[in-house]
């Protein structure tokens, strides 16, 4: 099955110039390498024949500048979030065959079914060089809502809109949503859970997942799913019941999975939630990440998929990089360790 016939939710918009272009070679020890082309709003992909003296292994190249505003910073998750997906495909097809077809895989949708992940874009919403708690709470939200909308918009082609079931942490959140951000949208809005009449003392009603998608969804987008520790079991939950073993695709939007990495919610009074870094976030990519340290030895820990971690400084108007590694470090070791050293 050619490339263009792929069932996925997404295509390549025309989408705003930014400033910035950005090459991505991939080899893959076959005689192709994947080359994608982004200057401006124009993406190319092209697979293109390599020596057999170039043929050694993967490579990845990209050099993407921390994003200036809100706009470039959407443009960048975008397009990360094809390229995450494409790089997949083209790898598979590199490793099963040269001549360009899903060889080895019985269906189209087995080949989504074992190398799509669920995929994690987090980022300040209150300024890009804010952290979490700089803005009010229901502001930070208001602000994921907006960015959501802005995102799908560009990421989902028009008929594929009704397949897409956006999450919000709870019903009333969908109810604001469709009066603001997503009114006259056609995406299909949901909730993670219900207020219930004990909400104040940290008790909601449960969702059960499967009962709340469809058949014909596509693409969940979970957005911001952390005010209570709730959310994330009901994610975990749909991932599993609802996306796990399927060809749908999860997309967690600013859902501040640091908490839980970090052990902010201790695993003795939490132990399902502690356990999801074990069970689901393996399974996870982070496709676009932001995360910003204050203080004498501030700092940005930056990732743009497939390039590295980097750890950044700003000095004057421009961010350098001033220490990058392939695996994410934890934040504690980026406080504590790498920009103290800086």
């Amino acid at each position: 099955m050619p490339l263009s016939s792929f069932p996925i939710a997404f295509s390549l918009p025309t989408i705003p110039p930014v400033p910035h272009h950005q090459q991505v070679n991939l080899n893959f020890g076959s005689t192709r390498r994947v080359v994608v082309n982004k200057t401006g709003g124009n993406v190319e992909f092209a697979v293109r024949s390599v020596s057999s003296g170039d043929t050694g292994g993967s490579s990845v190249q990209i050099d993407v500048p921390f994003p200036g505003d809100y706009e470039e910073l959407l443009d960048q998750c975008h397009f990360e979030y094809l390229l995450c997906h494409f790089e997949k495909m083209i790898m598979t097809l590199g490793k099963r065959s040269n001549s360009g077809s899903f060889e080895g895989w019985n269906t189209v949708d087995e080949f989504v079914l074992h190398n799509f992940q669920p995929q994690e874009i987090e980022f300040p919403t209150a300024g890009l060089g804010s952290v979490p708690g700089d803005g009010e709470g229901g502001i930070e939200m208001t602000g994921s809502m907006q960015l959501i909308r802005e995102f799908c918009d560009l990421l989902i082609v028009p008929e594929k809109a009704t397949r897409t079931r956006i999450f919000f942490p709870e019903a009333n959140e969908v109810q604001f949503a469709r009066k603001s951000a997503f009114g006259g949208a056609s995406f299909k809005l949901d909730y993670l859970t219900k207020p219930s009449f004990f909400q104040d003392f940290g008790f909601v009603e449960a969702v059960k997942m499967v009962d709340r998608v469809k058949e014909e969804d596509e693409l969940f987008v979970v957005g911001y799913p952390y005010f209570n520790v709730n959310e994330m079991l009901v994610v975990e939950e749909l991932y599993r019941d609802a996306v796990a073993a399927t060809t749908r695709q999860m997309i967690i939007f600013n859902g501040e999975l640091d908490r839980i990495r970090s052990g902010y919610y201790p695993s003795f009074f939490y132990p399902k939630l502690a356990a999801l870094s074990k069970t689901l976030f393996p399974k996870m990519e982070t496709v676009y990440y932001i995360h910003n340290f204050k203080g004498r030895n501030g700092g940005t820990l930056f990732r743009c998929y497939p390039g590295p971690w980097k750890v950044l400084r700003r000095m004057g108007s421009r961010y350098v990089c001033v220490h990058q590694q392939e695996e994410m470090p934890t934040l504690k070791e980026v406080a504590l360790d790498i920009l103290p050293s800086a």
